[in-house]
């Protein structure tokens, strides 16, 4: 018999209204298909106990670490949470389907052809749900950059709300360790032990916030170990994949919005069934958009020909040979960087060469207090060579580091010859993705970059005033009001049975 649209439809409509109890699979048994779990956290390093942090507090992570695989080298397309999310919930690079700019003012639909996963699992039966940590029915972050109504991509909030046996893909949103940061008051962090990077400038006020960092990331691991609980306590772990991953990289300088390892590296823990790749830790290079693609495989899905993601969780295909990342108009900052990273190296092109790093971003000046302090004492001349360098007014086209010698990304190699090979051969990656992927309109809308600006100066109004500060503030008024709110008093997490 020939199956028509209609059809299909009604037969979907019908498995979908079955009580999940009566759902058979071809076989006549109970649909035993494991449930998906995603625990997303918001601007995550990999700064974790289990990643080899001494100074940081994190035993669930840990454990959860011990009980799967760890991943040292996940990175997200982007290094800011819009692209990076529209990318990891369609399995597609954010240049490939028009989501490349940050929250852009004037979004469109997703390509022809181009769906999130959710749909793919909706259409297998899945009960799809996307919750805040904080309230089970509260509705989850999506910061998608297309057109997209939370309702039809998601059936609830929790997956307490599926029918009874019904399998779930289930993300929760842990807003941390996005900034503000919070002080972690039943395990501090020393600020005198923290590590600095070399491009940091050592003071009081660098240490005291990277260590409120780390507090922060803390307060995930707390938040992680109740989530784990509540999977426990509904009978749910036997039978979950739980994914742990951060949407992007650490909310610091030459971090989040940039293409170093800092801002695009993240952790990823995936814990599957039956102890499988218990305790066991992988180099191999992942892209967060290689998520989708493993989750829908785990779900028996088979995955769409226009996923650009991988299932780097089948040990039949070929670990990846190199990562794409990107970065392009930021809030209201204008820009646009690509990079190409190996095991070994990585390759990042600066298209304005002629722009400084640190142009001017509302949401950092409001935020990121390093960011003022380095900006004066980079006019005092107080900052070191290293240091310096991202604080310039300009910046090199070409970018090249050694990541086995060189992991803090300081020595740039792109002008010594004895590494031609390695960055001709790095450019042409470059070319070629480009030309494969990189479908994006350049230069951006003028309308767009104009509304974007608009909106962030009003924003940026609103949050200075909102803590007594003019918006025309001078970077040494600035300063004086964050080491008073940052070595003085500062905002405490509650802590909840």
């Amino acid at each position: 018999m020939k199956i028509t649209p209609v059809i299909s439809i009604l037969i979907l409509v019908f498995v979908r209204c079955q009580p999940a109890a009566e759902r058979q699979t071809n076989s006549g048994t109970a649909d035993t298909r494991p449930n998906i779990l995603w625990i997303v956290a918001d601007d995550l390093g990999t700064d974790l106990g289990c990643y080899g942090n001494k100074t940081v507090y994190t035993p669930y992570l840990d454990q959860l670490a011990k009980e799967g695989a760890l991943y040292e080298n996940l990175h997200t397309t982007t290094a800011v949470c819009s692209p990076s999310r529209s990318g990891l919930i369609t399995g597609m690079y954010p240049v490939s389907i028009d989501c490349h700019q940050h929250r852009t003012p004037f979004k469109q639909s997703l390509p022809e052809g181009v769906q999130p996963i959710t749909a793919y699992f909706k259409e297998a039966g899945y009960f799809v749900s996307n919750r805040s940590f904080r309230e089970k029915n509260k509705k989850g972050k999506t910061d998608y950059n297309f057109i997209h109504h939370f309702d039809s991509l998601y059936d609830g909030t929790h997956w307490g709300q599926r029918a009874q046996g019904q399998p779930f893909f289930s993300q929760i949103q842990i807003s941390f360790p996005h900034r503000p940061f919070y002080n972690d008051t039943l395990n501090p962090v020393n600020p005198a032990e923290v590590l600095l990077p070399p491009y940091y400038v050592d003071h009081p006020l660098a240490r005291k916030d990277w260590a409120m960092y780390l507090e922060t990331i803390q307060l995930v691991d707390v938040e992680v170990g109740k989530i784990l609980k509540d999977l426990e306590a509904d009978g749910l772990t036997e039978n979950t994949i739980v994914f742990f991953f951060g949407d992007q990289g650490r909310p610091h300088i030459r971090g989040k919005q940039f293409l170093y390892d800092p801002g695009t590296n993240t952790p990823l823990i995936v814990r599957r069934l039956n102890g499988e790749g218990a305790n066991q830790w992988s180099g191999q290079l992942v892209s967060n958009i290689d998520i989708a693609a493993a989750s829908l495989a785990l779900a028996g899905i088979r995955i769409p020909d226009h996923i650009q993601g991988r299932n780097f969780l089948d040990k039949d295909q070929p670990d990846r040979t190199f990562l794409a990342t990107m970065r392009d108009r930021r809030d209201e900052t204008v820009d646009r960087i690509r990079a190409v990273r190996t095991t070994d190296f990585k390759y990042i092109r600066n298209f304005y060469p002629e722009r400084p790093y640190t142009q001017f971003n509302a949401y950092k000046k409001y935020r990121y207090p390093m960011l003022t302090l380095m900006r004066i004492l980079y006019k005092k001349g107080e900052l070191d060579e290293i240091q310096s360098r991202f604080m310039s007014d300009v910046r090199p086209p070409d970018e090249l580091y050694d990541l086995k010698n060189d992991p803090y990304e300081i020595n740039n190699l792109a002008t010594n010859p004895e590494y031609s090979q390695q960055l001709q051969s790095l450019k042409g990656q470059m070319d070629d993705w480009l030309e494969k992927y990189d479908l994006g309109e350049y230069p951006e809308d003028p309308r767009a970059i104009k509304a974007a600006e608009e909106l962030m100066q009003g924003r940026f109004k609103r949050n200075m005033e909102s803590i007594g500060l003019s918006p025309d503030i001078s970077d040494e008024d600035l300063l004086n009001y964050w080491e008073k709110e940052l070595l003085g008093s500062t905002e405490n997490y509650v802590h909840e049975n």
